[in-house]
């Protein structure tokens, strides 16, 4: 795919284009956090494309938090029309979650249409991270800082604008149709890949000094540690909010709830957690998980050992959302280096 050079006016020229035909999304810098939202008439403007991965995951985007399936369960609600979503500024350890959410959602067994819908129909406008934060430990996992895979667009900050990576036929569509808002990118090429080659050098030291197993490591520490004393003292402070798969984004278990509506009836889809005793919950109130430590482990069971044997990835990405949503202090990262004490 061709590698081009946009500046930030050009860039904002091209956002307002897209805007017609897309609900535009990019991260917003506020109290120190990036957080998404929708990008008016005047293109980006604040919006912080650099820097770490905004609070929120891209999964909302493709799986919401509250989807209705179905109005008296009749209603063919995939078919429904509105402008897809274009999210500026995705990170890599996002784009690396899409492996296991189209895993999930794609797979011939059990093909969900408003994923899928929304995927297909979706625009990827990734963004390279220009710095890492406290929580972040992606290189552990072999996930580059700057997306490699699964964008339209990337986009690699340099100091007069951006190095335009094509990724698809529909960021090489988009790139044709407005080519004049695109340069050659010439020995903008060579600051792309100094600022990235820094950037890794940082996090595979923070990495290090974190003291996280490699990767090839972490399965086979897993599973010597199943049975351990880990789990009972990692759960000590958790108070069983669910917010570590809230804020996950590899997390995509969900409930169907029934409701009264207008004299009617609709089925939901919300997010689920596995930390939350009433999940593994069956009928006559049996649990095969009722401890805490138990849907602990089950959670690194799910991301450290169960995707790696099923589609070769982890159900990680190193992003670190949940070590800052925790209210328990609980992290991530932490648990992994204990699994290879």
């Amino acid at each position: 795919m061709n590698i081009y050079f946009i500046n930030r006016p050009n860039l904002d020229r091209l956002i307002k284009s897209l805007s017609k035909a897309y609900k535009v999304y990019a991260p917003v810098k506020s109290d120190g956090n990036r957080y998404y939202q929708k990008v008016g008439d005047d293109g980006l403007g604040e919006a912080v494309l650099g820097e770490i991965r905004p609070v929120q995951s891209i999964k909302s985007f493709f799986l919401p938090v509250r989807t209705k399936i179905s109005d008296y369960f009749y209603e063919d609600l995939p078919g429904k029309k509105s402008r897809p979503v274009a999210i500026v500024g995705a990170k890599s350890c996002d784009l690396a979650s899409l492996k296991v959410m189209d895993y999930v959602f794609r797979q011939d067994s059990f093909k969900d249409p408003f994923y899928i819908q929304r995927r297909d129909e979706g625009l990827i406008i990734s963004s390279d991270c220009t710095s890492h934060g406290e929580s972040c430990f992606c290189v552990a996992l072999s996930i580059m800082p700057y997306p490699t895979e699964d964008f339209d667009i990337n986009l690699s900050e340099i100091e007069s604008g951006y190095v335009a990576e094509v990724g698809s036929e529909k960021g090489e569509k988009i790139a044709k149709e407005y080519s004049k808002l695109f340069q050659k990118a010439g020995l903008y090429k060579d600051k792309k890949e100094e600022n990235r080659k820094k950037l890794t050098e940082e996090l595979l030291a923070h990495v290090k000094d974190k003291k996280i197993p490699g990767k090839d490591s972490l399965q086979p520490l897993f599973k010597k540690k199943f049975d351990s004393e880990l789990w009972e003292e990692t759960i000590k402070t958790c108070v069983e909010c669910g917010a570590c798969n809230v804020i996950c984004p590899a997390c995509h278990c969900f409930a169907l709830k029934d409701q009264g509506k207008d004299n009617n009836f609709e089925r939901l889809r919300l997010w689920d957690s596995c930390l939350l005793r009433s999940f593994a919950m069956v009928a006559g109130g049996a649990n095969p998980r009722k401890l805490l430590a138990q849907r602990l482990r089950n959670r690194f069971d799910k991301k450290f050992n169960f995707f790696p044997d099923t589609i070769g990835k982890f159900g990680c990405t190193g992003c670190g959302r949940c070590s800052d949503a925790c209210p328990g202090k609980i992290r991530i990262d932490e648990v992994l280096a204990k699994l290879g004490i």
